[in-house]
Order: structure tokens, then sequence, then C-alpha cells
């Protein structure tokens, strides 16, 4: 991490599930945790997350907390309920500095609708990760509002860095970005359900079939992890000529396997867009 955005003072409105995350993932990378402030509804994690190092603010007893706390950073990160951030938005608008930069990692909630509530020209980034951050291999789309300040983009993205890979995209890609990556990891959990629910149909034990169907596509995900690995020719490097992995690949695709992925992604992007629209 570079000095400069090692040097920053963060804030986590709102500390659950994504946005703890992300915290232990700039934690994980050697910001120093006296520059970090993370605000909780409730005394609940107050411990769990004080042994971090980091500073604690509960705003069920401190209701101007969150506008507080915000004042005082150079990077905030909004991580309440996607229905909470224009709520948050407003309530945080009058105590900014104008170099804060805000980033938003609830889904669905648009840069237009989060402008409307920040000071004119707010630096503002809408994120979108998924949950493989929480063990440093997630994925993180970012989009910047227009006119932003790349120096300051580039900083948000090596905060991000430490917990998987970032990508900087236009925000009309968002949508897409999540119903892959974002929804992404729950396909993956999806396949091994199905191979070991075969397994078990083959006559394997349970247990069995669940641990072989769990390591291989863990130990699949290692390979993928490689860099430069490319599916198709990893795939073709398992499948040889007119054996058993070849007769499996060949009958799913006999099977529609394929459009059926792309169906689901596209049925994904399509309730994303839809969210925005209701949520907006």
């Amino acid at each position: 991490m570079s000095e400069l955005t090692a040097s920053l003072k963060l804030a986590f409105l709102g500390t659950g599930s994504m946005n703890g995350a992300i915290l232990r993932g700039i934690l994980a990378s050697g910001h120093d945790p006296k520059l970090v402030t993370a605000t909780i509804r409730s005394r609940n994690r107050e411990q769990e997350l004080e042994q971090l190092g980091i500073n604690v603010v509960v705003v069920g007893e401190d209701l101007d907390a969150n506008a507080r706390v915000a004042a005082e950073a150079d990077v905030v990160f909004l991580g309440v309920k996607p229905v909470g951030i224009t709520e948050l938005c407003t309530a945080i608008a009058a105590q900014l500095q104008p170099s804060t930069v805000i980033v938003s990692v609830a889904a669905a909630i648009t840069l237009e609708s989060m402008a409307a509530r920040l000071p004119v020209d707010q630096p503002l980034v809408r994120a979108m990760p998924n949950t493989p951050l929480q063990v440093g291999a997630g994925v993180v789309g970012l989009s910047p509002v227009a006119g932003m300040d790349p120096a300051q983009l580039d900083q948000v993205a090596e905060l991000f860095s430490g917990s998987g890979d970032v990508h900087v995209i236009d925000e009309s890609q968002q949508d897409a970005l999540s119903a892959i990556s974002g929804s992404g990891p729950a396909y993956a959990f999806y396949l091994a359900e199905a191979m070991a629910k075969a397994g078990v149909a083959m006559g394997l034990e349970e247990q069995l079939a669940i641990s072989l169907a769990r390591a291989t596509v863990a130990g699949a995900g290692k390979m993928l992890a490689e860099p430069d690995a490319d599916p198709s020719a990893l795939r073709k490097s398992v499948t040889s000529p007119k054996g058993t992995t070849e007769r499996a690949i060949a009958t799913f695709d006999e099977h529609g396997v394929p459009a059926t992925i792309e169906a689901g992604a596209r049925a994904a992007a399509a309730r994303a867009a839809q969210l925005s629209a209701e949520l907006g």
C-alpha cells in the first residue's frame, strides 16, 4: 500500500458482513487501525471490532455519530442495507469535506440516486464486491461518478486490492458484473451441491460425496486463480478425446447447460436493474 493511501482516515458506516470483510482486507494490507473508525447499531459486535484496534462508535446510542465520523474521514464506506443508503447520504451530507470520497457497497443504488443527496461534486464511487472478499479472494467492480479525480479513484482501488481483484467499469456494466461475479459464488456453490447429490445418487456416502465435491471445486478454483489461467484451456486439458470427461461435457452441452447459465445470469442482471428502479 502506498504511503499516501496508508495515511488516509477511513470511516465504515455500518459494519455488516461485507463492510466488515472490506475492513479486514484493508487492515491485512497494513493500514493503521488507529486511522479507522466503524459505526455499529448496537454493542453486539463492539468487542469483536475493538480487538482489531479500530475505533468503534455505537450509532444506537448516538444519533449524530455517522455524520460526525464521516466529517473526520478521507474515505467513507457506506455499508448499510440498500434501502437505507440514500437516507444515510442525506444524514451525513452537511458534515462532509469537499474532498471526502464516498464509497457505497450497496447493490442496486445508483450513483445518480446517491449524488442527489450529497453535496454537488462530492467524490463518489459505487462498488460491487462479492463474498469471497471475506477470504481475500474477491472481485470488486468500481464505478466512479463523472469528473472524479483519477488519483482518488486509484486510492479507492488500492484500498480494495488487499481483498481481491479490482476492476474499474462504467456504471452501465454494474448489473452484468453483479450477475457474473456478485452472484457467481452462489453458482459455484450450486455446482458443488449438484455434484454431491449426483455422487449420492450413484451410491457414495453423503458426507464423502460432499467432501469430494467441495475439494474438487475449491481445487479447480485455485487453478483458475493462477496468472493468465484460461478456463477453456484448463477444461480441455482434463478432457481426453473419447474419455469419460468428454462424455460428461457433451451431455452437459446436450442438456443446454451453457445456455441455462447465460439465462440465469441475464435474469440476475434484470433483477438488479429492477431493484435499482425500485430503490432509486
